[in-house]
């Protein structure tokens, strides 16, 4: 099995969606599986490519002339049939974070003969579904693909809706439970930052990641202005801030700390008691499980992977979305649970993360879908073959 994997978002990228696509990754070539990775790397002045140890990465840039790029794009794929990238080999195509690998698989898998596997995060359908321009792009990939996988039952519930023909499959985002993991070290720097930045009386809020509005951030901080509990709490704000976010904090008791490695985020979490995940809508947030996996308690909005894997007073204190009057509930519970009873959500959290979020897992979800798509593909093209072969694509496996 060869992947021929597109995305805009990989590492050195900074954010879940990279990290989710770097944890695929390695998690397949762990498994056997050879990719062929394409990087549309919008930081790229020049385009690249190098042997990987699961098979190869290049990166190219994500010029203003989209069609002038994946024109290139496809051209260097071509040329390096033999050399990198072993394009006469690969069994499937899979897109991967981003529209332009929405745009691009599809037409590429038809021109290599090979089944389309869509991968869809938060993103690409929220954002899809309602943007003029966005919106015919997923449309296309949606009905081209052979497999679609989704991190959540209600992402494949509204694609399944929208395009009857499709079984969805539920993939949820995994996490490596052995790596992520708070050393001593890491514990005693975030009570070392928290003794000098927080009053001992006030409960840690953390927040983490890109907080902007779709998130809920704005809208969480409003709700605990207006709660009159906001003496009992300390915001740590971990990521990229909006202006809008930021000028509301000067009320609160607060900090900001910049983006930083991912792990160089364990002694904040550390630091933290509850997390805080207020999102409007989201996918399945890689905050949630490292939270989870670290054994803290979540304040949610009840969306997305929140609402699929979350237990209202288990591991989470939850409510509806944008509902202001029951997010200042889930705020007034926060505040008045006991220490003893926090830990007890914390630890019932790291069993749903030992039990539900294992990387192991979703590497085998995926493999299982792979599989099954080669399958089904191989029996429908041996079918073309039978009954016309001039109707057969073009397949460059064959080359």
């Amino acid at each position: 099995m060869r992947l021929l994997l597109i995305t805009e978002n990989y590492p050195p990228d900074r954010g879940g969606m990279g990290e989710s696509c770097d944890r695929i990754v390695r998690g397949l070539g762990r498994a056997g599986v050879a990719i062929d990775l394409v990087h549309v790397d919008r930081k790229s002045a020049t385009a690249s490519s190098h042997q990987t140890s699961t098979g190869s990465l290049m990166r190219v840039p994500a010029e203003a002339d989209t069609a002038h790029a994946m024109n290139l794009l496809w051209n260097r794929l071509q040329q390096n049939l033999d050399v990198n990238l072993h394009m006469g080999a690969v069994t499937h195509v899979v897109a991967f974070g981003g529209a332009l690998p929405l745009l691009a698989a599809p037409v590429f898998a038809a021109w290599m003969a090979c089944p389309l596997v869509t991968l869809i995060r938060g993103n690409e359908l929220d954002a899809g579904l309602f943007d003029p321009r966005r919106r015919p792009i997923l449309d296309d990939a949606l009905r081209r693909s052979d497999a679609i996988c989704t991190v959540t039952q209600s992402q494949a519930k509204k694609i399944a809706a929208l395009h009857p023909e499709t079984q969805p499959h539920v993939v949820p985002n995994g996490i490596d439970l052995e790596l992520w993991q708070a050393t001593d070290a890491d514990r005693a720097r975030g009570a070392a930052w928290r003794a000098d930045n927080v009053e001992p009386s006030r409960r840690v809020l953390g927040f983490f990641g890109h907080l902007k509005n779709k998130k809920g951030v704005p809208f969480f901080v409003e709700s605990l202005l207006r709660s009159g509990l906001a003496d009992r709490f300390h915001l740590l704000l971990v990521g990229e801030v909006e202006e809008g976010l930021r000028s509301m904090l000067p009320e609160l008791s607060h900090s900001l700390v910049p983006g930083v490695d991912r792990f160089d985020l364990l002694p904040f979490y550390a630091a933290a008691d509850l997390i805080v995940l207020p999102s409007h809508y989201d996918g399945f947030p890689n905050v949630l499980i490292e939270a989870a996996t670290l054994g803290k308690p979540l304040v949610a909005s009840a969306v997305g992977g929140m609402l699929d894997v979350l237990t209202e007073g288990e591991e989470a204190f939850l409510f509806p979305p944008g509902d202001g009057h029951a997010c200042r509930d889930a705020i007034a519970r926060a505040a008045a649970i006991g220490s003893k009873e926090l830990r007890q959500m914390g630890t019932a959290a790291a069993t749903l993360a030992r039990h539900r979020f294992d990387a192991r897992d979703e590497t085998r979800h995926y493999l299982e879908v792979l599989e099954k798509v080669q399958e089904v593909f191989d029996a429908n093209t041996d079918e073309d073959r039978r009954s016309d072969p001039a109707a057969l694509r073009l397949s460059w496996r064959a080359r």
